[in-house]
């Protein structure tokens, strides 16, 4: 659907331009009654005018498209509200496309055609003309925007886009450090073409023939844009057979790097130069590499430190006493071994620190995390009398209730 000055919708309903959704629906059900062809048989001015008055409440009644009628002074289904909002704010108003060049006519490079449209306001010449010129800029974006007219620019260099892949390594690589191996796939530089994605000499361009401008339809308007096969030069090259005119071809590539010690689960590894190859002679994109590290066992990290559960014996967190813990220094996939101190009374769940066993910083040079040990008391699992009657004296001697704080709190 497209309007233009002499499709006043509001006059055509006979509301204000400042009228609510409720006085249109109001206005236009008054209206039907009256010139409904079912109430006019065999009147074609009454079919006309219910046709006139359908066609305004469509778009009043529709508040998206009443905004950009509003904006531009039509309502077409091809424009863009974004653009019609950006023409409303270039200060045009809504006195439509009207008053800009001269009948069929150019605007800055964006020819159109407007059938039954008023464009007698600028014939060229003196001040009509200098305001002409001035407006071409925002006359032409607005209708590149609207629909679509933009066109292909010629392609030149294209730099080459970056990859991203995910990479699974082991607890013991991610803390001590190693290398991995892994296969991408990446486009590298056609060799046929050198990258230039085209072969031999130019030849016309099959889509507009040779005139660098092809000619659409957006509504009632007819309007000629720049041909995006050829970007208006009007000749084309062959595309290369090899790369199908893309410049690059797609292979697959070993790749090997190193590992820093300390690298953290979710690391994301920078590779410059290692993506997708640019095409005539532009830079390569970059590869990176995000960082999936295996669990342990025994071991589970936060941060640079490292968490672990270890057992102690009732007796030992009761006295006190020094026991061996596993720890992440050792060599290769091997753990090893440090003396922790238990001191008395340590209770279960307690987490006790060792000071720099955790990994060393992958970022910050010469710092290391520690190591946090959680302690879980074992009950022993009593068989002998004599064992049972050593309990019962240390329970009389030490006739503590350790649910006592609990039960008086309740």
């Amino acid at each position: 659907m497209a309007g233009s000055k002499t499709k006043d919708y509001y006059s055509t309903l006979g509301v204000k331009k400042t009228a609510s959704a409720d006085e249109i629906r109001k206005a236009f059900r008054k209206l039907a009654r009256k010139y409904h062809p079912d109430v006019n048989p065999g009147d074609k001015k009454a079919e006309e005018r219910f046709k006139e008055i359908s066609e305004a409440n469509d778009v009043l009644s529709d508040e998206k498209k009443r905004k950009i009628y509003d904006q531009v002074g039509f309502y077409s289904d091809n424009i863009d509200a974004s653009a019609a909002e950006a023409y409303a704010r270039g200060g045009a108003g809504h006195g439509g496309f009207q008053g800009f060049g001269g009948g069929a006519g150019q605007a800055q490079g964006v020819p159109f055609d407007f059938e039954g449209f008023d464009f007698s306001g600028f014939q060229g010449g003196g001040k009509n003309a200098a305001r002409a010129e001035g407006f071409g800029s925002s006359f032409r974006d607005v209708f590149s925007g609207m629909f679509g007219g933009r066109g292909r620019q010629a392609r030149g260099p294209q730099p080459g886009t970056d990859l991203e892949y995910q990479v699974e390594i082991d607890f013991w690589t991610a803390i001590r450090g190693g290398v991995t191996r892994l296969e991408i796939h990446r486009q590298e530089p056609c060799p046929a073409c050198k990258g230039k994605a085209v072969t031999g000499g130019s030849m016309q361009c099959p889509e507009c023939h040779g005139t660098g401008q092809v000619t659409q339809m957006g509504g009632r308007m007819k309007f000629s844009i720049q041909c995006p096969r050829c970007g208006g030069s009007g000749s084309v090259q062959n595309a290369c057979p090899t790369c199908a005119g893309a410049g690059v071809v797609t292979r697959k590539e070993p790749l090997q790097f190193n590992i820093k010690p300390g690298t953290r689960d979710g690391q994301r590894i920078r590779l410059a130069g290692k993506g997708n190859a640019g095409t005539e002679g532009a830079p390569n994109g970059d590869l990176y590499l995000i960082i999936k590290v295996g669990a342990h066992k025994l071991f589970r990290r936060v941060g640079d430190d490292i968490h672990i559960t270890v057992p102690v014996t009732a007796m030992e967190a009761a006295l006190g006493s020094k026991i061996e813990v596993p720890t992440v220094d050792g060599v290769g996939a091997e753990t090893g071994r440090a003396t922790l101190r238990i001191p008395p009374g340590t209770q279960t769940g307690q987490k006790l620190r060792m000071r720099e066993k955790g990994v060393a910083s992958a970022t910050r040079e010469g710092l290391r995390g520690d190591q946090i040990v959680e302690v879980k008391i074992v009950v022993p699992q009593v068989q002998d009398e004599r064992s049972k009657e050593i309990l019962r004296e240390l329970q009389r001697l030490n006739p503590q209730n350790p649910r006592a704080e609990m039960l008086a709190e309740v």
